[in-house]
């Protein structure tokens, strides 16, 4: 049950906060903030309507949309050299790992 509130539980926050950061690239790169947002907040509903429907692995998905050598694959790697899926993986893991602490106390 722990595995659960690390990922499920305290996910949408993690999801929040991802939108929240594509959005600020948005208005980063001159799109207004409410634009930003709303774009950032419709790509996360429907790439996880993909995952859901399509029922593939997330990593076949991107193999699905990442052009070689395209605006996807360039952007890929930034997040690859700044290990965000790894920061993802550590944040469920610490969650995890605080349900547990809570449930002893």
């Amino acid at each position: 049950m722990d595995a659960v509130t690390g990922l499920s539980g305290s996910g949408p926050a993690y999801i929040f906060s991802m939108i929240e950061a594509l959005s600020e690239g948005g208005v980063n790169m001159g799109l207004e903030k409410s634009l930003a947002t709303l774009l950032a907040a419709q790509t996360t509903l429907g790439a996880a309507k993909m995952v859901l429907e399509m029922k593939e692995q997330p990593s076949k998905l991107i193999n699905m949309v990442a052009t070689p050598g395209g605006t996807t694959v360039a952007g890929l790697k930034q997040l690859e050299e700044s290990k965000v899926q790894e920061a993802f993986i550590r944040a469920v893991a610490a969650a995890t790992e605080r349900s547990k602490q809570l449930i002893l106390q």
